[in-house]
């Protein structure tokens, strides 16, 4: 039998960046390219142009074993994609590296952005997970944010999604935009939970250098909440929503019973996997390799593509060491102290645990070690700074 840390190097995940949106969003650094209001699917040349190229590189791709068990289709704004372009993808991926019987395939789509039609093809097609890009519940902190839609094309997405059927499907949610209240915060909330979402990510606003937001404010300074107020929002929503029976099961994720996100606990749980498309990044057999992020390199990439994936120096172990600290400690089950034993050195993990003497928002249950929750998961920066100060590489 595969052990774990066998398990980990063959991927059985897939991530596809799709780059297309209407407009950029005033706090987003992703790799994205904006097309406009009116294109869309395979009546633009663009999109059409890009999905060849991601089927190029699926192709391209070594198959290291094993079939998928989950695909995330991310932006961008994949519901630009038609259904059919979709397919394209799914029937690629399936044909170079299988796709298992029962898969979660989840796609991000936008209010504004799609028909009932479309959602019936998205589902038709294999598409079995929703993640609805909502953000707030107020006109005016959506036009702040640079965002497309407006309150009432939530309502109208969300009637979509349930008139077609599916269960499986998210709400996302941001916290310490410019101008939010707490007020303003309590309402999204409520509102969210009022339309019975199974999955809610609720993130706080990161100031990238780089975008409107990041140029044009300072953290801690009016228009924004000030820390102790998006603290406040913080535990505001695990108050809120743990009541209303969501499991705070990630530092920014909730979900109702038997709905976590597996895709992205793959990523948490420091597993490996695919990606496809400009700006990814895949994280293979202890390798990680980022795409281009923009389409004119990312195509001029693909022409050297065949055997990249084992073209990349692999992580060392100290770095893989943090990298599952650092994203295992962020889910609420925390990480296996008998796994870490198994692929790390013994004095590490003794190390590790000797922290939780002095550190109390680190525990230990059933041989997992984990952060407190909420307080653990909202101090969980400084204690992951903690652990990093006791671990220096050159001493390992």
């Amino acid at each position: 039998m595969e052990s774990k840390s066998q398990s980990l190097v063959r991927p059985r995940a897939a991530y596809i960046h799709i780059p297309f949106c209407r407009r950029r969003c005033f706090y987003c650094d992703f790799p994205i390219s904006v097309i406009g209001e009116r294109a869309y699917g395979d009546s633009a040349p663009a999109i059409c142009e890009y999905v060849a190229a991601l089927l190029t590189e699926i192709d391209s791709t070594p198959n290291l074993g094993l079939p998928l068990n989950t695909i995330f289709f991310g932006g961008g704004t994949p519901s630009l994609l038609s259904p059919g372009q979709v397919a394209q993808i799914l029937t690629q991926l399936a044909q170079k590296i299988g796709i298992d019987p029962n898969p979660e395939i989840s796609l991000e789509v936008d209010p504004g952005t799609f028909t009932k039609s479309q959602i019936q093809g998205y589902q038709d097609c294999g598409v079995t997970r929703l993640s609805l890009g909502v953000q707030a519940f107020q006109d005016h902190l959506l036009q702040a944010c640079g965002r497309f839609h407006r309150v009432k094309d939530i309502g109208q997405a969300v009637a979509t999604i349930q008139e077609i059927g599916f269960e499986n499907w998210s709400l996302d949610l941001i916290s310490g935009l410019p101008g939010q209240s707490i007020e303003d915060w309590n309402d999204s909330l409520t509102s969210a939970i009022q339309l019975n979402p199974t999955h809610i990510s609720a993130y706080d606003l990161v100031l990238e250098p780089t975008t409107v937001f990041g140029k044009k404010f300072h953290p801690g300074q009016t228009p924004l909440p000030d820390d102790d107020t998006t603290a406040e929002m913080y535990l505001l929503a695990d108050q809120v929503l743990t009541s209303a029976g969501y499991d705070h099961y990630e530092i920014s994720n909730y979900a109702r019973p038997g709905f976590r996100c597996q895709h992205n606990q793959v990523y948490w749980r420091n597993e490996s996997y695919y990606g496809f498309g400009l700006g990814a990044t895949s994280y293979v057999e202890h390798r990680r390799l980022s795409r281009p992020k923009t389409r004119a390199t990312y195509y001029q990439w693909l022409t050297g593509l065949p055997g990249h994936l084992t073209a990349i120096e692999p992580t060392s172990q100290f770095d893989r060491w943090l990298e599952t600290l650092m994203l295992g400690l962020r889910l609420q089950d925390g990480v296996n102290l008998i796994e870490l034993e198994k692929e790390f050195p013994q004095a590490w993990v003794k190390k590790l645990i000797n922290l939780t003497e002095t550190e109390p928002k680190l525990k230990i249950k059933t041989n997992k070690i984990h952060l407190t929750v909420p307080d653990g998961f909202l101090f969980s920066n400084q204690v992951l700074g903690q652990i990093w100060e006791i671990f220096d590489e050159s001493e390992m």
